[in-house]
Order: structure tokens, then sequence, then C-alpha cells
């Protein structure tokens, strides 16, 4: 069975020093990071760099400085959930907002079946516990969607890509903003935005959640989405999914039912489905190859949405 992962992930590369190699942004940001062994761990519109035993990250250009400030804040509060910043606003460099945060381990990805799935979903009901006040802006999940299906309109992405912009026309509107339930209620919680197992490391004796770009009030579903589109898509192994959703419940999660936790899943993770699916298209026609066999099975899984749906795929 093919293994759940996160897409779209850089392979890090590594060096000692700051090389001119490098870009000036990258180097910059090894520089404030301090000395020690470089790693670039990622480098497209977000570049994050480990330099030594700290991690600078220069968030997306266009990044509210107020919102990436509450959001640095509320990680500084939540320090036995979030991974704290080493500094409590952001920095200026080269006209971007940067971060400054401790290293730690990732999950390994080479056995994700012994991954931390537990602490994962006991992470998640506590983040979804904490209460919200009026100065969090919305969580990102939903912007993440859009932003996506404005690049595969753009790139048009042939016959895959209509099947996945045909299964996107299908989803409900009211349940895309992320702050409603299927009861048509709303539905508010501190929620992360965009979770997979690239968002945890171990840091100080634990595990902890990272990255506070998309921290904000909606819909916690969303949070267990994309293990729930992996689940359905035939990718992640249904007794991972079952250990990750049970310690989610017993850790007091209230995102979804005990009795049918499908019923507030449902829209989150077809949507996670469809954005999940615009990727695999959109990076298969820029790498110039087919679609792989994960790529492959959440196309499938949007055909299936199709047909529940019978929105046109024209």
């Amino acid at each position: 069975m093919p293994r759940y992962g996160t897409a779209g992930q850089v392979a890090p590369h590594y060096s000692v020093g700051v090389p001119d190699a490098y870009s000036p942004l990258v180097r910059a940001l090894a520089e404030l990071a301090g000395p020690g062994p470089v790693t670039v761990l990622k480098e497209d519109r977000v570049v994050v760099v480990r330099s030594g035993d700290v991690v600078a990250k220069a968030h997306e250009p266009d990044a509210d400085p107020g919102d990436l400030g509450v959001r640095l804040a509320t990680a500084a509060r939540l320090g036995d959930v979030m991974l704290p910043p080493l500094r409590p606003i952001p920095e200026r460099v080269a006209g971007r907002l940067v971060t400054l945060w401790p290293a730690g381990r990732p999950v390994d990805p080479s056995d994700l079946a012994a991954a931390p799935w537990e602490d994962a979903g006991r992470l998640l009901a506590r983040l979804h516990a904490v209460p919200v006040d009026g100065h969090l802006p919305p969580a990102g999940g939903p912007l993440r969607l859009a932003r996506t299906m404005a690049r595969l309109e753009r790139a048009a992405g042939g016959a895959a890509g209509a099947v996945v912009r045909a299964a996107h026309a299908g989803l409900p509107a009211g349940g895309l903003c992320g702050t409603t339930g299927p009861d048509g209620t709303a539905r508010r919680a501190l929620t992360h935005g965009d979770w997979h197992l690239g968002q945890l490391v171990w840091h100080g004796g634990r595990w902890r959640l990272i990255d506070v770009d998309d921290l904000g009030v909606g819909d916690p579903a969303w949070d267990l989405a994309r293990p729930a589109a992996y689940y359905a898509a035939g990718l992640l192994h249904p007794e991972v999914w079952h250990r990750f959703l049970t310690a989610y419940l017993e850790g007091g999660g209230t995102a979804v039912s005990q009795a049918d936790p499908w019923r507030e899943l449902d829209v989150p993770a077809r949507a996670l489905t469809v954005q999940l699916a615009a990727r695999g298209v959109l990076r298969a026609q820029e790498e110039g190859r087919p679609l792989d066999e994960a790529e492959e099975a959440f196309v499938a899984c949007c055909a299936r949405i199709v047909r529940m749906t019978g929105a046109p795929t024209t």
C-alpha cells in the first residue's frame, strides 16, 4: 500500500559555512541564524534554513506582519503544544518577514507506521481546546485550497485537471469557508490550518507542533482532513488512521463526533482530496511526467466525488 506522505517537500541540501553559490536570501538567513553547518530545508515561496541549532524561516512574500505577529505570540504562550519562537516578533531580511526557531528532530519518513500518530492526535486535541479571542486571524486552510485551484485554472492540467476542477465545483460553498459545520452552525476553534506529519518536531523531550503560517480560528476538522484524505484514498493504512483518530478523541478532541466522525470530516476531507490532487496534477505537468501512484489515487478520488455530486467535467 502506498504510504502517507507530505507532497511537494524540497530535499534538503547541506554545507558547512555559507557558500556564495547560495541565493542572497539563503545566505542572509544563515547569517541571522548564527554559526554552524548550514542546511537548506526549503526554498520556494517560503525559504527555511537551519544553521547549527537555529532555524530561520522567510515567510511568504505577501505575509501580513500583524497576522504573523499574533500567530507568533500564540505559539509563544502554547509552548507545551507548539514550538515557541526564539524571538517574539518577526525580523525584516531582504524585504521578507523572518522568524527564528529552535531546531528540532522531524518525524522519520522512512517508517511512518512507527510515526507518533498518537502524540499528534493528542497535540491537536489540546490545540483545539485553547480558547480563541478576537485577535486571531482566520485559519489558512481554505485559502490554501483557493490558491491551489487558482493555479490549476491557469495551468489547465489536461483531463486530470478537468476532473479535479469538477470535484472542486461540487464542494459545498458554505463548508469551504472553514468555519461552518455540517449542520450550518459556526465552528470556532484554534486550528493549525495545514497539519501533516511534517509539522511535528521532537524538542525539549516532547513532540510539538510547528509552522504558524496558517494558525488561526476555523473549523478544527480541517486539521484532521489531510490524513483523512489519505485514508480515504487508500494511501494511509486503516490501523494507522484509527490510532490517530482514537488518540485525538481520547485526548478530548472536539472536531468530530465519536459516533460518526465523518459527519464533520466529509467536506474538509473532500476539500483536501481536491487540493492534493490539484497539487499532484500541477507538479506532474511542471516536471513533464505522468502522474505517480499517489497522484493517480487522489485524481481517482476526485472522479468519485464528481460521480457523487453530478458535477460536469467540461
